[in-house]
């Protein structure tokens, strides 16, 4: 037996209760939680792991591991003689270490999806749920080989995303040290020849000279203060509250609002429909794709939108009510009702979601190449201007 931790909500009431439950696996307590006219939000086991495995798997591994196992048992192989094979094949220590622990839990009688379950640091709950409706329907293979697909999708869609990310990140930081150069250990020496000469300085030089000075005299402080600012930014962000601004703050952003929108709806779909396909039921779903969208307006309507749904609305009639989902979204989840075909039309929409993001991330790499470039012309050049311009000044005087 193990102790789960569990969030949810009163049927009638609404009321939001928090506790602990005994049961021998998530499911079982789930069902415990039902049958007290509960709908759970959330729950994990207390102690979540047997054994000392803290350190996460990179997600192309993870595919990897994923498609193996997958072809290993269409091809006849038990899963222990599976899992014996890969933990031999894999490159990842983290990931043998979780397999030979994984093959303990099956020996002792586990069931696979139980054993993953020991370790969340690897196997999200997306993992274990749809493993776990594979292994009740006698699909596994199947549903193996369709979330090493979306392992793979996923981690495709992210090496996109930092790519795109990657070239302005590095571009920044060469401007600004660049910059910090220039004010601290070139503008001082100009300042130090006018001052010498008795030069008069022109305005923009005087204070291109003052800002130089206040940061080479302050640059430990300067320094310190940009340290607390960030780790306070990252401490506020980790806050329900502070999570909640940042969400809906990148959603706002001019360029990087509609990449940060169509990363979430794409997560969305992509997730619904590998767990609907599965064969896991609507609210059980919502309650997963809930905690995996990581954006916190999209969790709340999903969460909402399942209160819904157990009143008996639609899952497209549920999401309307929240902005965040498109228009074209919600027409295309309705035909897929209509049609009931649910998870074909979301794998449609998370196609979509993907193509719409190709190109959001290519206009934003063209758009973003000539601002930086303009924006670092400018810095250096006016930097560069500014200590000239007193000898213009003098050449002219001289003349």
């Amino acid at each position: 037996m193990a102790v789960y931790l569990y969030q949810a909500r009163e049927a009638g009431t609404g009321r939001e209760v928090r506790g602990s439950i005994d049961a021998s696996s998530e499911q079982t307590a789930m069902a415990a939680l039902r049958g007290r006219n509960l709908f759970v939000l959330s729950l994990r086991e207390k102690k979540i792991s047997t054994s000392s495995i803290h350190r996460a798997v990179r997600l192309i591994d993870l595919a990897a591991f994923t498609r193996q196992l997958a072809s290993m048992l269409d091809a006849g192989l038990t899963i222990p003689q599976a899992l014996q094979t890969l933990s031999t094949e894999t490159a990842s220590r983290t990931l043998q270490k979780v397999i030979a622990d994984i093959l303990k839990q099956i020996d002792s009688g586990e069931s696979f999806s139980g054993a993953l379950q020991k370790h969340p640091e690897v196997f999200s709950r997306l993992y274990v749920n749809m493993v776990d409706a594979g292994e009740r329907g006698g699909i596994l293979p199947n549903i193996l080989a369709r979330l090493a697909t979306y392992s793979e999708k996923t981690h495709k869609l992210r090496s996109k995303v930092r790519a795109a990310l990657l070239y302005p990140t590095i571009v920044s930081l060469v401007a600004i040290a660049v910059v910090s150069f220039l004010l601290i250990m070139v503008v001082p020496t100009f300042s130090n020849i006018y001052q010498e000469q008795k030069i008069p300085l022109p305005a923009f030089t005087q204070f291109v000279i003052t800002v130089a000075n206040s940061l080479k005299d302050n640059v430990l402080y300067y320094g310190m203060t940009l340290g607390v600012l960030i780790l306070g930014s990252f401490s506020l962000i980790r806050t329900p509250a502070g999570r909640a601004w940042w969400d809906g703050f990148k959603l706002k952003l001019p360029v990087l609002g509609p990449l940060f929108h169509k990363l979430a709806l794409s997560r969305f779909a992509r997730t619904t429909s590998s767990l609907i396909h599965s064969g896991v039921p609507i609210l059980e779903v919502l309650n997963v794709v809930s905690a995996t969208v990581n954006n916190v307006q999209m969790e709340a309507a999903l969460r909402s939108s399942a209160l819904r749904i157990e009143r008996g609305d639609t899952l497209s009639g549920a999401l309307s009510t929240y902005p965040i989902f498109p228009a074209i979204i919600l027409r295309m989840i309705t035909a897929g009702e209509q049609g009931g075909a649910v998870d074909t039309m979301l794998e449609k929409v998370s196609d979509y979601m993907d193509d719409e993001l190709d190109q959001a991330l290519s206009g934003l790499t063209s758009l973003i190449e000539p601002i930086l470039i303009i924006f670092l012309g400018v810095m250096i050049g006016g930097m560069v201007l500014a200590m000239l311009l007193p000898v213009f000044d003098m050449v002219n005087h001289v003349r």
